[in-house]
């Protein structure tokens, strides 16, 4: 695919004509054109501005409202607009916001507010180099941190998942994800725009919103997915798009078996992170191997390593802690340079999570090392592998599987079920008699819910109280 290798998003930059409804966002449309103006012309209002904060709620909007950062060169802070009054300080004190750009409804923050424009001239293009986003981590491990995401990061990731995936400006895509992660916003929107691709945000990423989207790529979360498995005569309405995309958590094993059945299409799963965006993906041709993430997108190389540092090998079943190198990663977490130092070793990030590769390159995610390993009776056992049995038993919907302090075994294997009918014994026998004998639950804890965040992700540090 021809690539402009200055412009981050040829949208801005009036190279994609005028094509009406080129984003449309919970029902309200814009052509390529009208985006283009209105955000070069509130771009112009931004100019030497430290950083500005956008209520990330998802609407046209937004789109306009970080699409204007971007063509300014001012980095642009998204709010989850659910935040609380404490997080939403910390956010906008410790990225040193200056304004609120757009709509918020902040009753408690004095800042500025800097409307949009109805249109303005296309503006210079920034520096590769300059600070698009600052996005800031769920903050599980303590007040969450600014992750400083580069210009040149972006459109290194977007072009190679737009390689892996064949994303084309032919192209319809549809999702319904939040616009303060990763996953909404920058695959989400900033892929549609430097790709050229038409973009359909259905507001609530809901089975029906989507099966009448008419779309040729769908981006999901596994709860999406799953839902719209839920309801099958919505998911047979996506048997005529070109690729499934499902990330941000673990794609159950039923889930990926369902899809396929329902739509006819294997989805596409991948890896990343906040701070080095998506680096592993299964492709638009090859393998799509349930539970497995594929290979590094280009520009990026990954590597397994003990607790010793020393390298491991790959033979699909050895667990080690993922690193990744390569032109994806973050500029650092912002005035923390204790925390960036910590996270890396010469050019590799520690990415935390615990993965096993094949002898063909393939990657599978067992889970967060410091959640997700399980050391029980002198093994080392992925939470991940245990969770896949379980949902493979017809009586289990959601599970999540952690290790809990034993005075004999060291952990025990507890696991949190959603089911009906569940009968824990059985469900102990049926992991024994999938999986080698000891990665068995130990307990059965039946819940009706498993705590989630706005991305879907379990939040097993939530458990085991």
């Amino acid at each position: 695919m021809t690539r402009l290798p200055v412009t981050l998003l040829p949208a801005l930059a009036g190279q994609l004509g005028d094509h009406g409804a080129a984003v449309s966002v919970a029902g309200e449309s814009i052509s390529w054109a009208q985006l283009s103006t209105r955000a070069n012309g509130t771009a112009a209002r931004l100019a030497g501005a430290h950083a500005v904060a956008v209520d990330a709620r998802p609407t046209l909007q937004t789109v306009i409202a970080i699409a204007a950062g971007l063509a300014a060169g001012v980095p642009i802070v998204p709010v989850p607009p659910d935040a609380g009054p404490v997080e939403r300080e910390h956010i906008i004190r410790d990225s040193g916001a200056v304004a609120i750009l757009g709509e918020a409804d902040w009753s408690d923050v004095t800042l500025p507010r800097i409307e949009l424009a109805a249109d303005g001239p296309t503006l210079p293009e920034p520096s590769t180099d300059a600070t698009a986003l600052i996005v800031y981590t769920s903050g599980t491990t303590g007040a969450p941190k600014g992750v400083v995401l580069s210009r040149r990061a972006i459109a290194a990731g977007l072009d190679g998942l737009a390689e892996a995936w064949g994303w084309t400006p032919d192209d319809t895509l549809v999702h319904g994800l939040p616009l303060f992660h990763v996953h909404g916003l920058v695959l989400g929107v900033l892929g549609a725009l430097r790709v050229g691709s038409r973009l359909v945000h259905t507001g609530r990423p809901t089975p029906g919103a989507y099966a009448s989207a008419g779309g040729t790529l769908y981006f999901g979360v596994p709860t999406v997915w799953g839902r719209l498995c839920a309801q099958p005569e919505a998911a047979k309405a996506l048997a005529g798009a070109r690729l499934l995309v499902s990330g941000s958590a673990p794609l159950p094993v039923p889930v990926f078996e369902q899809l396929r059945s329902l739509t006819g299409h294997a989805p596409v799963e991948r890896y990343g992170m906040t701070e080095t965006l998506i680096t592993l993906s299964t492709r638009v041709e090859g393998e799509r191997r349930p539970g497995w993430v594929g290979v590094p997108i280009k520009g990026v190389r990954t590597r397994l390593v003990d607790e010793d540092g020393g390298a491991i090998e790959h033979d699909g079943e050895t667990i080690g802690e993922l690193h990744v190198a390569g032109t994806t990663l973050f500029d650092g977490y912002l005035d923390r340079a204790d925390a960036t130092a910590a996270t890396m070793d010469g050019e590799w990030f520690r990415t935390g999570d615990a993965a096993v590769i094949d002898a063909a390159g393939f990657h599978r995610i067992v889970g967060r090392q410091s959640m997700d390993i399980i050391k029980t009776g002198g093994y080392k056992v992925g939470a991940g592998e245990v969770e896949t049995a379980l949902m493979g038993h017809p009586s289990v919907v959601e599970v999540a599987v952690i290790g809990m302090p034993d005075d004999d075994l060291g952990q025990r294997i507890v696991a949190y079920v959603v089911g009906t009918d569940v009968n824990a014994a059985v469900l102990i026998d049926h992991v024994a008699s999938t999986l080698s004998v000891h990665k068995r639950p130990r307990e059965i804890r039946v819940v009706e819910q498993l705590p989630r965040n706005a991305m879907g992700k379990v939040q097993k540090n939530l458990l085991g109280a």
